[in-house]
């Protein structure tokens, strides 16, 4: 029991030990919300921009929300994108992504362009899911449908 709950801690540090600036996040398409951070000392904004790589996507279609705020900095909202999709500009210079859909096997990129100055951090969230096939979905009328058939059989038979 008590080895399930150290890997559970294990699991969640794991999402929250991420830094960002140049780098890879491996992650998970599980639904949930996920933080990284850039602190000051890890070249926030270098040369105008910062690639984040989110990795480790099977193959499949993706959904991905992502918000990104910062102190210290100015994103520049026109040339920031996430897999080409431009961010809108939020309050606390900040941007959000939402419904980045993706096909495919490679990663998405962040791509944040802007300023930083002097004591400059960001940090974000992200939030990745699976989006089911169209064969999912047929699948779950087909069987619905052959509920519905047994269910006629036996009204049917009981009356």
């Amino acid at each position: 029991m008590k080895l399930k709950y150290i890997v559970a801690g294990l699991l969640a540090a794991a999402s929250f030990s991420a830094f960002a600036g140049d780098q890879t996040l491996n992650i998970v398409a599980d639904g949930k919300t996920h933080v990284f951070t850039a602190d000051i000392g890890d070249g926030i904004l270098s040369g105008g921009h910062d690639l984040i790589t989110l990795g480790n996507l099977g193959a499949g279609t993706y959904k991905i929300g992502l918000t990104v705020s910062g102190q210290n900095l100015s994103f520049n909202d026109v040339t920031s994108n996430l897999n080409g999709q431009h961010g809108h500009a939020i309050e606390f210079d900040g941007l959000e992504f939402f419904g980045v859909k993706y096909n495919g096997v490679g990663p998405f990129v962040l791509d944040l362009a802007g300023t930083a100055y002097s004591g400059a951090g960001y940090s974000g969230t992200y939030n990745v899911s699976a989006v089911p096939e169209p064969e999912t979905y047929g699948m779950l009328l087909g069987g619905l449908a052959l509920m519905g058939v047994v269910a006629r059989r036996k009204a049917k038979k009981s009356a």
